[in-house]
């Protein structure tokens, strides 16, 4: 699209301003990536100290309730449900770049559990689900790249994409839980057999 949108313009005789295209596009590339490494450094520090202070183990436990519906087959105690609750924790925070180390420590500490290891458990699509769904409570990049952009309301996004993740995962754990169930009563089924 970009070559072919540069040789158009050569053959229309409009090399200056696609130069000049070139440039602002290229300034607004470098202070777009600085406004985000601004943005992401301060969440990922503040995601450090919690990490470092102990309160992760205060996170997980507060979200616990609701990882041990939707994990009931991990253990209560297993380092996975605190990389979960990181990873739940970093993208409610709108922080997708930062929740997916923790999001792949989480995967791999599942696939630990897993006793097949050809096959994704349900604990393993259940986070996938949630975590690609995942509640924006503060979509910081939205606002990071909308600030960047020059806009009046940055923060205008956020009652809006609330609702929308918040409908998009309750949908993707609903579906979830509805092929679990259906997947459980067929092995049930093959047992009784």
């Amino acid at each position: 699209m970009i070559v072919v949108s540069i040789i158009y313009g050569l053959f229309n005789g409009n090399v200056k301003q696609i130069t000049e295209g070139v440039i602002a596009s290229s300034v607004q590339t470098v202070e777009m990536c600085i406004t985000f490494i601004g943005v992401w450094a301060l969440w990922l520090g503040l995601m450090e100290i919690v990490k470092k202070s102990g309160l992760i183990q205060v996170l997980s436990s507060m979200m616990y309730p609701i990882i041990k519906r939707l994990f009931p087959e991990v253990p209560k105690d297993h380092p996975a449900l605190g990389s979960i609750a990181l990873n739940f924790s970093a993208n409610m925070l709108g922080l997708g770049n930062a929740a997916t180390p923790f999001g792949l420590k989480a995967m791999k500490e599942l696939q630990e559990l897993n006793k097949d290891k050809e096959v994704a458990t349900d604990a393993m699509c259940m986070f996938l689900v949630v975590n690609t769904s995942s509640i924006q409570l503060i979509p910081t990049t939205v606002i990071a790249l909308r600030a960047s952009l020059g806009s009046m309301e940055p923060t205008s996004i956020i009652i809006s994409s609330l609702i929308a993740t918040t409908i998009s995962t309750i949908i993707g754990v609903i579906v979830a839980l509805t092929l679990r169930r259906r997947s459980d009563k067929r092995e049930r089924n093959k047992a009784y057999a």
